[in-house]
């Protein structure tokens, strides 16, 4: 299963981006600041483009199973999960059915459609990869 995130508007202390699973577009996303590679400001920045392998874990903060990256290059525990703002995250991805400007909304309805397609992959064996891009003007 293949999952893309494209960053479509970057921000001064957002980034909001599409999620698109096997070609279909899934959700709205939201992230903290893309910043220049190599420069990291903790809990406030976003992790690089890239493709990482995903697996749904239990999360030791949530107390649940949540989707987590794998080898983010200087970042640990990246997992997708439910916010709405750039301070419902420390680096990870928030999911939404709906987007303003700066935000998402009803990001539990978009975290649940989410885990039903991650879960069934899971039970099909199938090993699930994002792609993260960066926004691309052209």
């Amino acid at each position: 299963m293949e999952l893309v995130l494209e960053r479509l508007q970057l921000l001064p202390d957002t980034t909001i981006g599409s999620l698109t699973v096997n070609g279909a577009w899934q959700c709205w996303t939201l992230e903290d600041v893309v910043r220049a590679p190599g420069v990291k400001v903790y809990a406030h920045t976003a992790i690089p483009a890239g493709r990482y392998r995903v697996q749904i874990t239990m999360s030791p903060r949530f107390k649940r199973r949540m989707p987590l990256l794998l080898d983010v290059p200087g970042f640990s525990g990246i997992r997708i999960h439910p916010g709405n703002t750039h301070e419902d995250t420390e680096g990870c991805i928030l999911v939404g059915q709906q987007r303003l400007e700066r935000s998402l909304l009803q990001s539990r309805a978009a975290y649940e459609n989410l885990m039903i397609v991650l879960e069934g992959a899971e039970r099909a064996k199938d090993d699930v990869f994002i792609t993260v891009q960066d926004y691309d003007p052209s």
